[in-house]
């Protein structure tokens, strides 16, 4: 379904609040990953918008002479303020359209702090590459323990027979930008046969 198919990351997704959140570090990790993203070379996907933690990361990348695509839908752009001063910028017809343009956009994907919103595309693109139509790395950057509560349910989730362990795995979760994207080079994706051995999704 999506071409992608290794960890090379010319550009990797990020999936953040349009809220900035009350924890200053939630800011200082978007400056931090947006800085690192554009001294590494790799180009940033994201939302669109200009607001919140979605806004920070996107100035930060470009501040510091990277390259940054937004996808944003047409009803949304008003909501959370299109960003205009971006690399590129794609308005597509619905949330369904933007997840898909996001990940044919991207080679890896990035959960920093958000909402629902943010949980809802994590935990879809992870679930595509548990069916096997990706082979890309996903990850949470776990920024003052902003998941420690989810990590724990997810391996709850795997000690009661829902998730294969190798499909846990392939999570990768760490609370430092660098150490994040280093596992990213090194990420190979588990065996596509592992959910059909299982029974799991």
């Amino acid at each position: 379904m999506f071409p992608n198919s290794g960890p090379v990351m010319k550009s990797i997704c990020v999936y953040c609040g349009s809220n900035a959140g009350k924890d200053p570090a939630f800011i200082a990790a978007a400056d931090r990953l947006g800085e690192v993203l554009a001294l590494r070379g790799i180009g940033m996907v994201y939302g669109g918008g200009q607001v919140g933690l979605m806004g920070r990361i996107a100035d930060a990348t470009l501040a510091a002479g990277g390259r940054v695509v937004g996808v944003i839908p047409e009803f949304l752009a008003l909501k959370e303020i299109a960003h205009m001063g971006l690399s590129e910028l794609h308005v597509v017809r619905s949330m369904h359209a933007r997840k898909a343009k996001m990940v044919k956009l991207s080679q890896a994907f990035i959960a920093m702090p958000g909402g629902i919103g943010t949980m809802e595309e994590m935990f879809e693109v992870w679930t595509w590459a548990q069916l096997g139509q990706h082979r890309n790395p996903v990850g949470l950057l776990n920024v003052n323990g902003y998941y420690d509560e989810l990590v724990a349910f997810l391996d709850k989730m795997t000690d009661q027979g829902f998730l294969a362990p190798e499909h846990r795995g392939a999570l990768i979760v760490s609370d430092r930008v660098t150490s994040l994207l280093d596992a990213f080079e090194r990420y190979r994706a588990p065996n596509s046969d592992v959910r059909l051995k299982t029974g799991q999704t």
